[in-house]
């Protein structure tokens, strides 16, 4: 069994209660698989520098019902516990349907991929952190209304954060009573243990100093913060584990380090499952590329911070270039689109060329592009069919500074909320866009990329 740790609305401290329990139950040498539901890739990160398991994302719009099931079944194997965090408010989410849906749901409005919607796919209770700083009494008006929304709903109990004193507890447990719903924990003002954050989200693991000593200030404190006693028998996992067959391997180098850190871990181990040997390198400090690849995938990141960085590895930016040119099939997104542009414009209006394979600019501004899209592929190109579609997830502050006005190059076209829209590149072998995939979504088209960069290698030419 799993529980889904689930707030009363954004920024209730769902996170940092993850990552508690996530600490306390690694410290004592269990095996812990981590789930997050939603499209992020900061939190995971988290999740995974604890458990030194990938955290898995959960999010059937990005991929499906189906996917998500098998992801979650697949996962919990071998483990000794597994854990959920949610996504914004317990019903919050978007008004999306799918056409590939395969479970409907009578009976209920939940907002698709939301994470109510998640807890009635799986069947797995839920644990609501409610934010007291505000609160006393009307906490239990919250988790009544919370608890009774949905039946279908399992809310098995709460977890208080944000207490301010033992009397301030006491009053909340108080107005709790007369619902009979358990109090799984209760953490107060953690001022210490903050995690910082900037233009999309919080800061990714690599660039933390002290992590450790942070970390393991987390697993203090869940040590005392709750009970364990409700919560280790709806964390148990009992799944066997089934070994994977392994492939014969395709290289691929893929850009990770302090820029380039946005990767599904779905999406690795897809392009593994499917015969590639993963190659993980650094545009920043690598001065080559990696030996005997056949293909690049660039990942998205913060190509912004580390623009300076970027630039001075000329002798990598130059053979990146060349490698495209002579015809190696490269993915890119978002900040791996960024890093193949003439030039990235920082927050600070420095300017820092890059890559240059792309006769355009990135330019951070204050606007945030967030959302998932529904894209049709506007021709066919080096990993789509014309006419398409797939659903993908932008999230960034920066804009291009001039479109592709040759419709040859353009990737995609989608409706957002306020008109049509031409996105992405394709040019030469290379496809570039803003659009972040999860390839569980759209497994063929990790498979037509490895079946380019198998042509690539045995010096086929790419149409």
């Amino acid at each position: 069994m799993t529980l889904i740790i689930a707030g009363d609305r954004s920024g209730v401290g769902k996170t940092t209660i993850t990552l508690a329990i996530l600490a306390f139950l690694v410290k004592k040498g269990h095996q812990v698989q981590s789930f997050k539901v939603g499209p992020d890739y900061i939190d995971p990160m988290f999740h995974t520098y604890i458990t030194g398991r990938p955290c898995r994302n959960l999010d059937p719009i990005l991929t499906s019902q189906t996917y998500v099931k098998d992801c979650f079944q697949e996962q919990n194997q071998g483990v000794d516990y597994s854990l959920i965090e949610g996504v914004m408010g317990l019903f919050d989410g978007v008004p999306i349907h799918k056409s590939d849906t395969v479970e409907t749901f009578s009976n209920t409005s939940l907002p698709y991929g939301s994470t109510a919607y998640i807890a009635r796919l799986l069947k797995i209770p839920v644990v609501l952190v409610i934010d007291c700083s505000r609160l006393s009494g009307s906490v239990a008006a919250i988790a009544h209304g919370y608890r009774s929304l949905d039946p279908n709903i399992e809310i098995i109990g709460v977890i208080l954060n944000r207490v301010a004193s033992d009397r301030h507890l006491t009053l909340l447990e108080t107005a709790l009573l007369t619902l009979n719903l358990p109090l799984f924990g209760s953490l107060r003002r953690q001022d210490s243990l903050t995690i910082p954050d900037r233009h999309l989200g919080l800061v990714p693991t690599d660039e933390l100093k002290d992590l450790r000593i942070f970390v393991e200030k987390l697993a203090h404190l869940a040590q005392t913060a709750f009970n364990w006693d409700l919560l280790l028998p709806h964390l148990t996992s009992h799944t066997p584990h089934t070994p994977h067959t392994p492939h014969t391997p395709t290289k691929i180098a893929i850009a990770r380090d302090r820029a380039f850190n946005f990767y599904y871990a779905d999406n690795l181990d897809l392009l593994e499952k499917l015969g590639a040997e993963l190659v993980f390198w650094s545009p920043i400090t690598d001065e080559t590329l990696p030996e005997g690849i056949t293909g690049l995938y660039f990942g998205g990141g913060f190509p912004e911070i580390f623009a300076e960085a970027l630039f001075h590895n000329q002798n990598t930016r130059k053979a990146i270039k060349k490698a495209i040119m002579k015809g190696m099939p490269t993915y890119a997104e978002c900040g791996g689109l960024m890093y193949l542009c003439q030039e990235i414009i920082t927050f600070e209006a420095e300017t820092w060329p890059m890559v240059g394979i792309l006769p355009t600019r990135a330019k951070m501004g204050k606007n945030l592009t967030l959302g998932y899209r529904q894209a049709i592929a506007s021709q066919d190109s080096l990993l789509l069919t014309s006419g398409e579609t797939l659903w993908g997830h932008e999230f960034h502050r920066s804009e291009l500074t001039q479109a592709s006005h040759n419709p040859l190059f353009h990737l995609y076209s989608w409706h957002s909320p306020s008109s049509a829209y031409a996105e992405g590149w394709q040019h030469h072998n290379l496809h570039a866009s803003y659009l972040h995939l999860h390839f569980g979504g759209c497994s063929r088209v990790v498979e037509k990329f490895l079946h380019r960069c198998l042509d690539f290698s045995q010096g086929l030419a790419l149409d």
